[in-house]
């Protein structure tokens, strides 16, 4: 009864152990993935935001995309997911929903770049070790008797264990390193025991003089001709003899996955009958097989064997529940339909990239609305088909590309002089600034009222200006910084082409004028308003390499308005091209091209000889400096989300 007691305190222990552990590695698991939100809240500030949201029976992609549309973030929900939601959450931040969102439905939480995955959670499958199997081997001396229980056991092992056993010598050759032997033998004399071995697994066997065994592989001896060219090895039994005696054909049926033959011109249907029987399996053969097998194996299957059999012929065979049909490859009855979804690709021109040798004689037909391809031939060449998609249908990543478009403008203008002149019959005015820069002009009898308050000072008297002159005067100086930044993002399968376009659009009035009639002609204008396009536009084809780089063509356009001349003229327009081929590792920012123009002008007007006179050119002249520097750099960083 204590001994009872302390048990039960034991397991208890053990119990709470365990469930301890699992507590623990659940609760660090979800500290992750709320470090994972705060760490992702740096860079969207919306994942903080509070959201009110009240659903009763929604899916669970439905719940979240309503969150993710209401907090402009993204998120992705795996489709396999069949939750029900039935909450409402008034005033929560959305990355304390998400959380518990995790904790309540058991989900796993993943950040790739700005993108949140929302997933079932897989717990990691515990450590299966491995255990070698023992080799069934019992050697009894009183009686020299020896058991073997082997299925698929190293040969070399076997024998090792046999000659610890027995203390017996066996010998083998160096091409039976590899050997794999099967069978059961219970309780016969120690010699007769290895030759069933010998002769199950195609093995030589003899024993010298000096009491050393020797195993090797058996040479397998072509049947003779008779005068009357007929082969001499055809039987029903499936086990023909040569001239000597020696059995050629031979084959040992352990169980439906271990088949052991050793074929040499044998009849295909005596085969098929022999090994079928002993199974005890059902078969019906609805056409005559005829053809002879040459080949051996060990320890394969009834299927394996059948493959083996057939192939290169033309016949095959067809389970239809239990019995298997052997017939001819054109027969209706041995042909097959069966439809295959994919996993992980669309079913769109999947059938042009399988090869012609594979789908040959085997029609595949195209079902997009199942994702899934309806393939109808011969059972092995279906399972042949079957075997090709299963290999390129993969997990297609997607590639989340960020393009940065820097532009730097700086422009620094200079204008100085004065400029005199008589105007027109109308009256020029005192007009213009003096601060921030000087751009003034003089009437008349401004000008005149300046000579009247010199007049009368030292020697020099001077006149009064005609009417209508006019003089401006000029000193200006601007300076102008121009930073634009555009931070477009895109995403694509692999190996599709992705275009994203943004511009925008000025209108310009184009007029007409008809003249209609002959006797009473009239005049008719048309006006109408025509438009004109700016857009930013890259087009870019990623391609994703086994050793986690990215190939990527890109094509970049920029167009943008500059001055009217006029207006109702058309704007003017400037264009920037790029195209380039590069390859990048994952996650990292590359420069793909940049662009500077310095742009530098210096224009002036004025008197001849006095405009360059030092001192005096400031009064004789009009000047104008121009310095314009222009910075367009183009950056890309690719990330593959699996």
């Amino acid at each position: 009864m204590k001994m009872l007691l302390q048990y039960k305190q034991l397991l208890i222990i053990l119990v709470t152990v365990v469930q301890c552990s699992f507590v623990n590695a659940q609760s660090n698991r979800f500290t992750s993935i709320e470090n994972n939100l705060t760490a992702l809240s740096v860079e969207i500030p919306s994942i903080n935001e509070m959201v009110d949201v009240s659903v009763s029976g929604v899916s669970i992609q439905e719940f979240l995309r309503a969150v993710a549309n209401n907090a402009k973030i993204n998120i992705t929900v795996d489709p396999s997911l069949n939750i029900s939601i039935v909450n409402n959450f008034s005033s929560v931040k959305v990355s304390d929903l998400l959380l518990f969102m995790a904790r309540e439905y058991d989900l796993d939480i993943k950040i790739y770049g700005t993108i949140i995955s929302v997933s079932k959670f897989i717990y990691p499958k515990e450590e299966v070790k491995i255990v070698p199997r023992k080799i069934n081997v019992v050697y009894t001396p009183e009686t020299d008797f020896l058991l073997l229980d082997l299925s698929k056991d190293s040969l070399v092992a076997v024998v090792k264990e046999i000659s610890r056993q027995s203390g017996k010598n066996i010998i083998l050759t160096s091409a039976l390193n590899n050997s794999l032997v099967n069978g059961y033998i219970k309780d016969k004399p120690f010699d007769q025991v290895l030759e069933m071995m010998a002769f199950s697994n195609d093995l030589s066997y003899s024993k010298n003089p000096d009491g050393f065994y020797i195993l090797d592989k058996k040479e397998l001896q072509k049947p003779e001709s008779n005068s009357s060219g007929n082969k001499s090895s055809k039987g029903n039994n499936n086990n023909s003899k040569n001239n000597s005696g020696e059995t050629l054909n031979s084959t040992l049926v352990l169980s439906m996955d271990s088949i052991n033959t050793s074929l040499q011109n044998a009849p295909i249907i005596d085969v098929i009958r022999e090994v079928s029987d002993k199974l005890k399996i059902n078969y019906s053969i609805i056409s005559p097989i005829e053809g002879f097998a040459d080949f051996t194996v060990t320890g394969v299957s009834y299927d394996s064997l059948l493959v083996n059999i057939l192939n290169g012929t033309t016949y095959t065979y067809r389970k239809v529940g239990d019995v298997y049909i052997f017939g001819e490859q054109k027969e209706m009855t041995m042909r097959q339909s069966e439809v295959v979804p994919m996993q992980y690709r669309t079913v769109d021109k999947i059938t042009e990239n399988i090869p012609g040798d594979i789908k040959k004689d085997v029609e595949i037909k195209e079902f997009p609305e199942l994702n899934s391809l309806l393939i109808t031939g011969v059972g092995s060449k279906v399972e042949v088909v079957k075997e090709f998609i299963k290999s390129i249908d993969k997990v297609v990543p997607v590639i989340l590309i960020e393009v940065i478009i820097a532009e730097v403008t700086r422009s620094h203008i200079t204008s100085t002089g004065i400029k005199t002149g008589i105007a027109d019959n109308s009256e020029v005015k005192t007009q213009g600034t003096l601060t921030p820069g000087v751009n003034l002009t003089l009437s008349t009898s401004t000008i005149n009222n300046l000579i009247n308050s010199f007049n009368g000072f030292g020697w020099f008297n001077l006149g009064h200006v005609t009417p209508n002159f006019y003089m401006s005067i000029k000193a200006l100086e601007d300076n102008g910084i121009l930073r634009l930044r555009s931070t477009p993002k895109i995403s694509t399968l692999n190996g599709h082409e992705a275009t994203l376009s943004i511009g925008k659009t000025e209108y310009y009035l184009e007029e007409q004028n008809n003249v209609v009639g002959t006797q009473n002609p009239q005049n008719i204008t048309t006006r109408t308003y025509k438009s004109v396009n700016a857009d930013l536009s890259i087009t870019i084809k990623p391609i994703v390499s086994g050793d986690n780089q990215v190939t990527l063509d890109i094509k970049v356009k920029q167009s943008d308005f500059t001055a009217r001349i006029s207006e109702n003229a058309p704007p003017g327009a400037v264009t920037r091209n790029f195209e380039s081929l590069i390859r990048i590792k994952n996650g990292e920012m590359v420069l793909l091209g940049g662009l500077e123009e310095n742009r530098r002008s210096d224009t002036g007007s004025g008197l001849p000889l006095l405009s360059r006179i030092p001192v005096l050119k400031w009064i004789f002249s009009s000047r104008s400096r121009e310095k314009n520097v222009n910075k367009l750099n183009i950056f890309i960083k690719p990330t593959v989300i699996y």
